[in-house]
């Protein structure tokens, strides 16, 4: 008489979700990551919500993201936020970096332009992009996942530098064209991908959660069916 035969395998998953559908960012954290990660998007766990920010710090918006992924996936997952923060205008743009050109939403030119305009006149132009991941981990506590407890873990990085007086480059993303980062005299959109994804912030950010992600390595169960006569 046929019958199924459960077979379980329990294998190691370096699968992550990152909560976002910013394919610039996606890709930046992929390249950064390697080949050793498949970096997964909200549109490919089915997730097509423009999740919500609306802390006061980074720290909170990447909180915000990566728990409402945790309480509708119930998946381990990364949330990050960034902001450029510009010593002469106490820290602005920072958390509102995004959005800083009134009545935009994510127009890096107009966001630029008034940035541009804002230090115009003003000798002190240095600055900085920090990043703040937010990285909600699903621990099973029974191998078969039936039962798990969650655990939330912050990782910082931050690279300091300048704004240029103008626009240069065409690579990167967001305020890349007039960010110089110290110790370059090119912007990052100058100095291309390979280049910033090694210095940058965000890098910085995510060497630090790799770095956990390989000192408590994640695993999964993957059961399958096998039919046997």
């Amino acid at each position: 008489m046929p019958y199924k035969l459960l077979t379980i395998n329990y294998k190691l998953m370096k699968r992550i979700v990152f909560a976002t559908n910013n394919q610039h960012k996606l890709q930046e954290i992929r390249d950064i990551l390697g080949s050793g990660y498949e970096v997964v998007s909200l549109k490919e766990i089915g997730c097509d919500v423009d999740i919500p920010e609306t802390g006061n710090t980074l720290e909170e918006n990447a909180l915000q993201k990566a728990q409402y992924v945790y309480d509708h996936y119930h998946v381990s997952c990364f949330a990050d936020d960034t902001g450029l923060e510009v010593e002469a205008l106490d820290g602005a743009p920072g958390v509102h970096s995004a959005r800083y050109a009134e009545g935009t939403d994510h127009d890096s030119e107009a966001n630029m332009a008034k940035l541009l305009r804002e230090l115009n006149g003003k000798e002190n132009r240095q600055a900085r992009f920090r990043t703040v991941i937010c990285y909600i981990e699903k621990q099973d506590v029974c191998p078969c996942g039936c039962t798990s407890i969650k655990k939330i873990h912050q990782f910082e990085g931050i690279v300091n530098g300048h704004i240029a007086t103008e626009k240069h480059g065409t690579e990167g993303f967001g305020y890349d064209p007039i960010f110089v980062p110290e110790g370059y005299d090119k912007s990052f959109a100058e100095l291309g991908e390979e280049i910033k994804n090694g210095i940058s912030h965000r890098a910085r950010a995510v060497a630090k959660l790799v770095e956990y992600l390989k000192k408590n390595k994640i695993h999964s169960c993957s059961i399958q069916n096998r039919i046997t006569l």
